[in-house]
C-alpha cells in the first residue's frame, strides 16, 4: 500500500487556468492544507513549495487528475524534478444532499483514492519525440474524420443533385467521383439549382483533395517519427507508421506497466472470467485505452490476410469451434503480449 512509503499525498483538481492542491497526511487521512494556484511555471512552484512545508520530497506522492489534458504542464515539470506522480482517473464522486462541490474537496478525494487502491497508475513520460507522435496522430485523426464527413456530404449531394447534374455524375464512386466533381464547371443554361449544386460539389471535392494530402504529409512525419525511435515496431508484420506511433505513445517508457498483463489490460485484450457453473466462457474487455485496442486490432487483421502463421491459427480455431472473431481476440491477447515483450527489450532511444 502507498500509505506505508510516503508521508503525505498531494492531490491536485486540475482546470485549464488554475489547479487545487490538497496535502493529506498518508497514515491518517487527514488534510493538512489546501491551496489554489495558476496553471503557469509560477503556480508549479507554488504547488511544489507547499508540499515542502509539509514533508520532504522522498516522503510524498503526487495524484493528479488529468495529466494528458490539464494536468499536463505540471505532470511534465514534477517529473522533471524527480518527484513521485500517479495518474488518478476522474474520481467518483457521491452524491451530496446539499449538492455541495468544490475544488478543495475533488482535490482531496484524489488524495485518499489514491491511498486507497492497490495499483497506482504511471503517467506516460514526457518528450519531445512523444509529444509530436501523440499531435500528429490527434490531428491526423481529426482530418481522417473531416475527410469521411466531406465524403459522405459529397455522396449525399449527389443523390439530391439536379437531374442533369447526377446523369453526369452516375456511377461514379470513391476516388474517381472526386475527382470528377473537383473538375465540375458550369455550362450554359444551368438553372440557379444546378449552378449552386456545382459550386457545392467542386467545393466538397477540393475540401477531400486538400484533407487526403494533410493526411499523407502527417503519415510522412510518423514515419521518419518511428523509424527513429521504433525501429523494431515497423519491423513487425502488419504495423505501419500509425499503428506503431500509436502503441509506441501508449507504452510510453520502460517500467509503466508492471508486466505483460498489465500492458494487455491498458490495451483492452485481456479476457474478463464469465464462467457459471459448468460453462466456461470470458468476455469482452471494453475498458482500458481504446486506442490502442484499435491499434492491435488493426495488426490482428492485417496479419490475418498477409501472415501464414496466422490463418493458420484462424483456420485451426474455426475448426476447433470458435468463431472468427473469437480467434481474433485470441491473437490480440498475443499481440498485446509480443508487443509489450519487444517494447521492454528494445528501447535505445526512449
Amino acid at each position: 500500500m502507498l500509505d506505508t512509503c510516503v508521508e503525505c499525498v498531494i492531490g491536485v483538481d486540475t482546470h485549464k487556468h488554475s489547479h487545487t492542491a490538497a496535502v493529506v497526511a498518508a497514515g491518517t487521512g487527514a488534510v493538512l492544507e489546501i491551496s489554489a494556484v495558476t496553471a503557469d511555471l509560477d503556480g508549479y512552484e507554488m504547488a511544489v513549495g507547499l508540499a515542502d512545508a509539509h514533508c520532504e520530497p522522498t516522503g510524498r506522492a503526487w495524484s493528479i487528475e488529468g495529466t494528458g489534458s490539464y494536468g499536463a504542464g505540471l505532470c511534465s515539470f514534477l517529473q522533471a524534478r524527480g518527484e513521485l506522480v500517479f495518474e488518478l482517473d476522474r474520481p467518483s464522486r457521491p452524491a451530496r444532499r446539499d449538492g455541495a462541490k468544490d475544488d478543495g474537496l475533488d482535490a482531496v478525494r484524489a488524495a485518499r483514492e489514491l491511498l486507497a487502491r492497490d495499483r497506482c497508475a504511471i503517467p506516460r513520460a514526457s518528450g519531445h519525440h512523444r509529444d509530436a507522435m501523440r499531435l500528429l496522430l490527434v490531428t491526423r485523426e481529426g482530418a481522417t474524420k473531416d475527410r469521411t464527413r466531406a465524403i459522405n456530404q459529397l455522396k449525399a449531394a449527389v443523390v439530391t443533385a439536379p437531374e442533369p447534374l447526377r446523369d453526369r455524375l452516375r456511377g461514379l464512386n470513391g476516388t474517381t467521383l472526386i475527382k470528377r466533381c473537383a473538375h465540375l464547371r458550369h455550362r450554359t443554361g444551368e438553372d440557379a439549382a444546378e449552378r449552386g449544386t456545382v459550386d457545392c460539389l467542386r467545393r466538397l471535392a477540393e475540401r477531400i483533395v486538400s484533407l487526403n494530402a494533410e493526411i499523407d504529409a502527417h503519415t510522412t512525419d510518423l514515419q521518419a517519427l518511428t523509424e527513429e525511435h521504433c525501429p523494431h515496431l515497423l519491423a513487425e508484420v502488419g504495423i505501419g507508421p500509425v499503428v506503431a506511433a500509436q502503441v509506441y505513445i501508449a507504452w510510453s517508457h520502460p517500467g509503466r506497466c508492471r508486466n505483460e498483463a498489465a500492458f494487455a489490460s491498458l490495451a483492452g485484450t485481456a479476457p474478463i472470467p464469465a464462467s457459471s457453473g459448468e460453462t466456461t466462457r470470458y468476455r469482452l474487455n471494453r475498458g482500458g485505452d481504446r486506442q490502442l485496442n484499435r491499434a492491435i486490432y488493426t495488426i490482428v487483421l492485417s496479419r490475418s490476410y498477409r501472415d501464414p502463421t496466422t490463418k493458420a491459427y484462424i483456420e485451426r480455431s474455426v475448426a476447433n469451434g470458435k468463431t472468427r472473431r473469437e480467434a481474433r481476440r485470441c491473437l490480440q491477447r498475443y499481440t498485446a503480449r509480443h508487443l509489450y515483450r519487444l517494447l521492454e527489450n528494445h528501447h535505445p532511444n526512449t
